[in-house]
Formats: C-alpha cells, structure tokens, sequence
C-alpha cells in the first residue's frame, strides 16, 4: 500500500470519484470504463461496482442521496468499457425509486448484463436527528494496533489491485487467518478510508461494506467468495476521518453464507449497515 498522501484528497476529486464517474450518453444512458485498480484478482470489486450503478442512479433520479440499494450480480465485471441504463420507477418528494443494469460485451461482440440493481433515493440532510438504538460500535484496538496490507507478505502482482486504493487496518482478533490460524468465527473488523485521504460520503459507503477480507477466511476457507446479491442501507452523511467497519457471518449452509456489515463514523454513528449472500468453495 503506498504512504499516506500528504496532500489529502477531497470528495469530487479523488481516484474513487474519478473511477466511478459515468458520462451521460443519452436520458438514461451512461458509459464508464470500469478501472482495473478495483480488482480482486481479475474481477472488479462489487462495492465499487455498486457505486457505479449508485452514481447513475443519482443523475437519472431527482434525489441525489442513496438510501437503500439492492443489487443482484449476475456475471463476473471485468475491467474495461460498460454502459449503464437507468430506469425511473417512481419520483416522490422525500423518495424515488429507479433501476439499473450495466452490460458489458462478450468477445463476440454480445451484450452481457453484469448487474442489476433497485434502489431508492432521498435527501441525507432532511432527515430527522432523532436516533434509537440498542445497536453499539465494534469494540475495536486503536489504528495504530491494527494491521493492514502493508504488514503481510508481498502479494502476487496483479492479485489484488484494491488494497492499493485503501486504507484498511484489521482488528488482530480477526486475522487469525493470515496465520494460518482462523478463528473458526465468522467475523471481520476493519478501520477503513480511502488511501488518498478523501473522506467518506454516500457513495464510498456502498464500497466500504465489501472491501474487507471476507468472514470465510476466519472459518478457515480459502479462495474467492462471489456476491451473489448485496443490499445497503445509507443511514445518515458520514462525518470526516476513518470508518470502522464490522462484519460478521452466523450461517454458512449448502455452499452460501451471509455477510452482515455495520459502518460507524468518527461520532459513533451507525452510518450504514448492509447484508449481502455469497458463495463459498468448500474442499
């Protein structure tokens, strides 16, 4: 992971915002070339590709602020060209609600649909302060007591293009794995930003709760563990500094397991939460 910027990225100019921009080609049509430093292996990752399809949505709907996005991965991404069509469901004055798929071509020149998600919009800065909750932030060791990428063996190049692009400290307790000796819980901590420094917004959220390890590593399995659907929901504007991100898995069965996530801010805000159905390789 390179050193810390010294000159901090801002939201609307940083390498993520730069990635996930989409360029209107017509009323509800939106080319992106998908960057390859959003890899896991060759795959793009699907919190980057959720704030793809989240940036679209945001220009083709009169709200700008996702509150809840719901997306089905249907093919593998790959880096390259991609179009992005929208689809407006309904407008409301506090919600709307539209669709979008992104499509990639085939080496014959066909059009794959990669992904396809429903998501409703509003107004972050509207909502009310009033906040009940039994939910508590992970208990985690300061950053300082964390460790990230850059303290493990050198990884294979090309292996994992997105650990360039964050800021991820995990928590010990769950890195038993890169011991070679998981757990056996279903659990991952992290502290999370971006590598250039920019802050977290909406959009950022939508990546930050898929690109931790993930919680099969801790029951002691191997290997990629592909999305099968992911549903986040935004709860408020995050404030400024480092998120802590927590996930936990209670049930692997048949193949699948579930991953939840919970997001909190500097000011111990649950500032999104997420729960998304992966499959796993057993043996």
């Amino acid at each position: 992971m390179p050193e810390a910027a010294t000159v901090r990225a801002t939201i609307g100019d940083s390498e993520f915002d730069r990635d996930t921009a989409v360029v209107r080609r017509a009323p509800g049509v939106y080319d992106i070339d998908l960057s390859a430093g959003w890899t896991i292996i060759s795959a793009v990752n699907g919190g980057y590709l959720l704030a793809v399809l989240g940036r679209a949505l945001a220009d083709a709907l009169p709200h700008a602020d996702p509150f809840t996005i719901s997306a089905h991965y249907l093919t593998a991404s790959h880096p390259g060209p991609a179009v992005v069509r929208t689809d407006v469901v309904r407008t409301g004055r506090t919600l709307s609600t539209g669709q979008a798929s992104l499509f990639q071509c085939d080496d014959q020149g066909r059009e794959i649909e990669r992904i396809r998600v429903l998501a409703s919009y509003g107004d972050l800065d509207s909502l009310p302060d009033d906040v009940r909750t039994t939910a508590k932030p992970p208990a985690m060791p300061p950053m300082d007591q964390c460790f990230g990428p850059e303290d493990g063996p050198a990884p294979v190049d090309g292996s994992s293009a997105i650990t360039d692009r964050l800021m991820l400290k995990l928590d010990p307790s769950t890195l038993g794995w890169a011991l070679g000796a998981p757990s056996g819980k279903g659990e991952m901590r992290s502290w999370f930003g971006l590598a250039d420094g920019r802050d977290a917004d909406p959009f950022s959220l939508l990546l930050a709760v898929d690109a931790l390890p993930p919680t099969a590593f801790e029951l002691g399995l191997k290997g990629w563990v592909p999305t099968i659907e992911l549903t986040v929901h935004v709860r408020c504007r995050p404030a400024p500094g480092p998120l802590r991100v927590s996930i936990t898995t209670r049930n692997l069965a048949g193949g699948f397991l579930e991953e939840d996530a919970e997001v909190w801010d500097t000011e111990d805000r649950l500032v999104a939460q997420s729960r998304q159905l992966a499959r796993v390789r057993l043996g």
